[in-house]
């Protein structure tokens, strides 16, 4: 098992400035952490994965789609901007040794219809997404779709679709990934949805309900352990936490208050917490 930690929490923009808190992270224990790679930049991406290497932390990635760049678009010239999208950002992420691309890979992040998702919208991801996983696959990285609950997207809202979808897509460099966050908005059953998946399951972010300090909230969490180390996951859990620190990103993840002391606090206390569950 990995133990890792989401960026976001500090910035979503981590380059030379942030080297000094890559080493606490290092110090603090954890495995590596996961890049918020949401624009091309080659260099600082190089510099940032050389700087990895050297503390010797591994790191995956996560990334958004927007609705000028959307996978499952109607329009083609959109969807073909959709496609583009995601390969620079894999090309970022093989500059910063990222092993993974997570996140809602599939659609728009925050685009509606109005309605639920159309076959054509599901085969037309269905195409992109094997496209860009040929890609990917060139440059040794996994795409991991990110279900995400029904306030965020449309298009995948559960376990079980998020692996048929990459089921159908068949792909050795596509997959899908589990977060507790949206299943305990989203799913009936714990248990059952991590089984559903169990067989596309490569990375697993560990969020609370209130996206602060995981053990300090209400997600079932004995249930949530039980039920990967039942399915043998051995994988990544991967802290996703969001905080006021930055404006943008807490109106997109509707953070309105504070929800933890301090960023060391929830990083250092989640850590403890993910280890002492996962290893009692």
């Amino acid at each position: 098992m990995k133990y890792g930690l989401n960026m976001l929490l500090w910035t979503s923009d981590v380059n030379e400035s942030h080297f000094g808190l890559l080493e606490q992270i290092k110090g603090w224990g954890y495995d590596g952490v996961e890049l918020p790679v949401f624009e091309a930049d080659e260099q600082k991406f190089l510099q940032v994965g050389k700087k990895l290497s050297e503390l010797g932390l591994e790191c995956t990635a996560v990334t958004v789609c927007t609705p000028e760049e959307n996978p499952i678009s109607s329009d083609a010239k959109i969807r073909e901007a959709g496609l583009s999208r995601l390969k620079r950002m894999i090309d970022m992420c093989a500059a910063s040794g990222a092993t993974h691309m997570c996140g809602p890979i599939h659609s728009a992040l925050g685009e509606f219809s109005g309605a639920g998702r159309t076959a054509d919208e599901w085969n037309y991801g269905k195409e992109t997404l094997a496209k860009a996983a040929d890609y990917a696959q060139e440059h040794d990285v996994m795409l991991v779709c990110e279900y995400l609950n029904r306030f965020e997207c449309y298009f995948l809202n559960c376990a079980e679709d998020c692996a048929q979808f990459t089921r159908e897509v068949n792909h050795p460099h596509l997959k899908m990934m589990y977060d507790s966050f949206h299943a305990n908005i989203e799913e009936k059953s714990i248990t059952s949805a991590v089984k559903a998946c169990a067989d596309q399951m490569v990375h697993v972010h560990i969020s609370e309900n209130d996206r602060s300090t995981p053990g300090e909230g209400g997600v079932n969490w004995d249930e949530t352990f039980s039920a990967l180390k039942e399915v043998n996951y051995d994988g990544w859990l991967m802290i996703e936490a969001f905080g006021l620190a930055l404006p943008e990103l807490a109106a997109a993840t509707r953070i309105w208050r504070k929800m933890f002391p301090t960023e060391e606090h929830l990083a250092t206390k989640g850590l403890e917490f993910m280890k002492t569950r996962w290893e009692s």
